[in-house]
């Protein structure tokens, strides 16, 4: 059984009404002697736990939280030997979702008391690593009023796009992918490791964390029309085949914006920028599922 540590952000979707660690125990600890649970204080903490529990020794770090926990946990753990578990907690799972993480508590621990050992590709863009996806247009400026919202969950999430797809004009921007490149509007430009924002809402349905290469989707303009049909493809799984964005897969890009523009990893806004040159590392962290 794996030396385990559980960097527990407390805040996170249930993990604020119940006693996590009481669950870990219950459900964890009879399977697995050796483990500890630690929990964040703040803003990039996990970071910072998860790169010490990996210096003490410990074989797999599982983050117990959301996409932004387990982004935390995962840098954290680069360039070290130890493995990313994930317990998820938060409103979108979306890289736990792609890997067949069950989504319900006591599973997942069961599942992490005797994962899988792999190796996962993991994307940059302008220094900042993801593992699900990354981007830059209508996403990010989401992501940016999502977290100024005051409350979590898929229904404010929606509440916060349907207010800002009013809003939101795209820029015009300058795309060099591997060598190809394209002068058009990004209304969304989105780099995918895994298949999906969270909620199994699919952005790049054929992404592969294994492959060496980032599912690249452009859309320029969302009239309408393309919306509903982007919608309706996201939730079915088939944006590909509706023609209503286009894709690439490449190991590297750069854009350059005539005007800044929002971008955000792994569902967290950063700001906005002008010129963004993202690459992948190849099966660059090791996971435990």
């Amino acid at each position: 059984m794996p030396r385990t540590c559980f960097i527990l952000n407390p805040t996170a979707g249930p993990s604020r009404r119940r006693d996590v660690p009481a669950l870990i125990a219950r459900h964890f600890g009879t399977l697995v002697a050796d483990y500890e649970v630690r929990l964040t204080e703040c803003a990039g903490h996990a970071v910072e736990l998860a790169r010490a529990a990996a210096a003490e020794g410990f074989e797999v770090v599982a983050a117990v939280g959301g996409d932004g926990t387990v982004n935390e946990v995962g840098r954290g753990l680069l360039g070290t030997a130890a493995a990313l578990g994930i317990v998820p907690q938060g409103s979108g799972n979306g890289l736990a979702r792609h890997l067949g993480v069950p989504l319900s508590l006591a599973p997942a621990l069961r599942r992490l008391a005797a994962p899988t050992f792999s190796r996962m590709d993991v994307g940059v863009m302008n220094d900042h690593p993801f593992f699900c996806t990354a981007g830059l247009g209508f996403d990010a400026h989401v992501s940016q009023h999502f977290a100024q919202a005051g409350s979590r969950g898929l229904s404010t999430y929606l509440r916060v796009t349907l207010r800002e797809y009013r809003r939101y004009r795209p820029v015009r921007v300058r795309i060099d992918l591997n060598g190809q490149v394209e002068e058009t509007d990004c209304y969304v430009l989105a780099f995918a490791n895994a298949s999906q924002y969270g909620n199994n809402a699919y952005i790049a349905p054929l992404a592969d964390l294994r492959d060496g290469l980032l599912d690249v989707c452009l859309i320029d303009a969302l009239p309408a029309g393309r919306a509903f049909r982007v919608s309706l493809a996201m939730a079915l799984g088939n944006l590909p085949q509706s023609k209503a964005a286009e894709y690439f897969r490449v190991p590297r890009g750069r854009v350059l914006a005539e005007a800044p523009i929002g971008f955000h990893v792994d569902g967290d806004y950063l700001g906005h920028a002008t010129e963004f040159v993202v690459e992948l590392l190849p099966l660059a962290l090791a996971v435990a599922v």
